[in-house]
């Protein structure tokens, strides 16, 4: 902690600046204890609070830019990949992408205070192309706020902030010690959860050919989509496929016989939100269903037909 409070008061807003931009691009660097001790620090001599909140909100936005671009230049694939990566479980895509759909752009304004919505939103807004000046005007407004709450309350409380510090720091090697065993009991927390959660949802798959051959046979499975309407807007759709969210697919499903074939797919990284959507199905008392393995875009990769819908289209004939 030393270190941290040595690193702000020798690098002033070049580490302020740093640490709110590494923190946009994922990785498990916070940058709220830097704000903080640097809002606290601003009482000792160190730099005055506007221009902290001014570098930190900088850093935020060039980082954002920056996951801007890579969402514009790699599209959905760079989505799957963060949710592969990432330690949150697998419906963040779909989550955000409803979130997305709700607010619009305007979620820029707050999605900061969400943990584990930020990455994918602002992917989502390059993916969508939205218009630089903005994207810039609203993620801009969301980083002020952003940064300048965690400044604020260390200059309120710099006494406090202070304290705890020097006490801490007292502590000397078992402090950072405690520090480092918190934050390795997180991460595992995280890692097991996560890995709990995938082999909840581990269910026979079907494969893009075999659906294309029960098709191609004359047979008629039913095939729910559980993207959002916007993904599926873009993307398009399996021909014939019903769209529906994962927790409501069980109530629509019912107009059909339990052992009727029911086919679910989505986007996600381990078909999570179409796994999810088939436990509805089971314990609705459905027998016979399977999530599509690698969703719809291994249905294109297969060379079948994908079929564009206006938003908001739920069935398409």
């Amino acid at each position: 902690m030393q270190d941290l409070i040595s690193l702000v008061q020798h690098y002033g807003l070049a580490i302020v600046f740093a640490s709110a931009f590494i923190e946009q691009l994922g990785l498990p660097l916070p940058s709220y204890p830097v704000l903080l001790v640097a809002g606290a620090l601003s009482y000792a001599g160190g730099d005055s609070l506007v221009p902290i909140v001014a570098i930190g909100a900088l850093g935020v936005v060039m980082g954002d830019l920056l996951i801007y671009a890579i969402g514009a230049r790699f599209g959905r694939r760079a989505l799957s990949l963060v949710c592969k990566l990432s330690l949150a479980r697998d419906n963040c895509v779909r989550q955000t992408e409803d979130r997305f759909a709700h607010y619009g752009p305007r979620a820029l304004l707050f999605v900061k205070f969400v943990p584990g919505f930020a990455l994918v939103l602002i992917l989502l807004c390059g993916v969508a192309r939205l218009a630089i000046p903005t994207f810039l005007l609203l993620d801009g407004t969301g980083a002020l706020a952003y940064v300048a709450l965690p400044v604020v309350l260390g200059g309120i409380f710099h006494d406090a902030i202070d304290s705890a510090l020097q006490a801490i720091t007292r502590w000397g090697e078992f402090g950072t010690v405690l520090v480092v065993v918190i934050l390795a009991l997180y991460f595992i927390y995280r890692l097991v959860d996560r890995q709990l959660f995938i082999r909840r949802l581990r269910m026979a798959r079907i494969s893009a050919p075999e659906l294309a051959g029960l098709i191609d046979a004359g047979e008629h499975p039913i095939i729910f989509d559980v993207r959002s309407a916007e993904a599926r807007s873009k993307e398009g759709i399996i021909p014939g496929s019903i769209g529906a969210r994962p927790d409501e697919i069980s109530a629509l499903a019912r107009q059909y016989e339990r052992d009727a074939v029911i086919i679910v797919y989505c986007s996600c990284p381990n078909e999570a939100s179409a796994a999810v959507a088939a436990l509805h199905l089971k314990r609705a008392g459905f027998r016979n269903i399977r999530p599509l393995l690698g969703g719809i875009e291994a249905w294109g990769q297969a060379g079948r037909p994908i079929e564009l819908v206006a938003m908001g289209a739920s069935v398409t004939s």
